[in-house]
């Protein structure tokens, strides 16, 4: 389980949420309906309440069929899509960048006193 993620702290977490986030981290794939409700730890009910509206506002697109399962993928084409791309790389990218300078800074500590060393 994923818990609290920045994005989500950030954007909010409803259901919709969950499905954009997840659709944004895997945006070079597609999936089927069941795939993306397990993938962004929703119910499928729940995914089928909310789908019309993703479909409707060109989220996604149906990529193709395979057997009885339709896949999609993130609609990256839309301009909506590509703000929301964005923020989530901009909000990803600033994390690590707070991450890596607190591992800088810990690593850059000396385990003893330079006196010490110096002393011999």
């Amino acid at each position: 389980m994923k818990g609290e993620t920045l994005f989500k702290r950030v954007v909010g977490d409803t259901p919709k949420t969950r499905v954009l986030e997840f659709l944004i981290e895997g945006r070079e794939l597609d999936y089927s309906i069941s795939d993306i409700a397990e993938g962004a730890e929703i119910g499928r009910t729940t995914l089928f309440r909310i789908w019309p509206d993703i479909v409707n506002a060109g989220i996604v697109r149906h990529t193709r069929d395979i057997g009885n399962a339709k896949l999609y993928r993130l609609n990256i084409e839309s301009p909506y899509i590509e703000k929301l791309v964005g923020l989530f790389d901009t909000i990803l990218l600033g994390s690590l960048k707070k991450k890596t300078k607190l591992i800088a800074r810990r690593n850059l500590r000396l385990p003893h006193s330079p006196r010490k060393i110096f002393k011999g």
